[in-house]
């Protein structure tokens, strides 16, 4: 350790109270968090691109500071996409201070670490109070029976009104009209559920009107169009 001359120069003052850091609550407990491995939580984060073209969704699972499960969805380009497969095999095991300073190759996904990075060692997870945290795999339960990420993709136009493209529930392949034309329900294909009937066999035309579905009042409706194509 260097000193400058004045430092040197000076006489020493003895420290009085000791001040811990403000705990945080972690897992049930209260935590005065000094090392990385007294971090532990399960949390969500938002991160987005320089451009704002596209935004990721990363949730971890943390243990002793250590990265145990990651989450990454994203939308946007087709880069980001590719970037997220790099990232998940990257951020498990690491720490969550490896993983702020490592290139997670997309800028949404660096973004998304850093702002979970703020929820974590701030105490602000998801699993803040839950007692000995949540289970690693809880991440998958985002993502529902299927393993796909929840999509909802809209567009609309002035002159041309509503098209619904995508939904929780699947692709959507008919908007159902009354006779003003306003939107009453809609019909679409589960394709995590397509794709799991085909797998156990089944034909894929068979697949597809097995993993049919509709929602509101379809049966009202004066005529269906394709959000695709009418």
């Amino acid at each position: 350790m260097i000193y400058t001359k004045e430092v040197q120069m000076m006489c020493p003052v003895s420290k009085g109270a000791k001040h811990e850091p403000a705990p945080i609550p972690e897992e049930g407990k209260w935590v005065h968090a000094k090392q990385i491995g007294d971090i532990s939580g399960f949390t969500h984060g938002i991160g987005w691109c320089a451009p704002q073209q596209g935004a990721c969704k990363l949730t971890l699972n943390v243990k002793e500071g250590v990265i145990q499960e990651a989450l990454i969805e994203t939308i946007g380009c087709s880069g980001m996409t590719h970037s997220a497969a790099m990232a998940a095999e990257i951020l498990q095991g690491k720490t969550i201070l490896e993983a702020l300073n490592t290139d997670l190759v997309c800028d949404a996904i660096n973004t998304a670490m850093r702002e979970l990075f703020l929820q974590i060692v701030y105490g602000r997870t998801q699993s803040a109070f839950s007692d000995d945290g949540l289970a690693v795999g809880a991440g998958l339960e985002d993502l529902g029976k299927g393993l796909r990420s929840q999509v909802g993709t809209m567009y609309a136009t002035k002159e041309k009104g509503v098209r619904y493209l995508e939904m929780a529930e699947g692709y959507v392949t008919g908007i159902a009209l009354d006779e003003n034309d306003e939107v009453i329900g809609y019909q679409f294909v589960s394709l995590g559920k397509m794709t799991d009937f085909i797998k156990q066999g089944l034909e894929p035309n068979e697949a597809w009107e097995k993993a049919k579905g509709q929602y509101g009042r379809v049966a009202d409706a004066a005529k269906i169009i394709d959000p695709r194509k009418e």
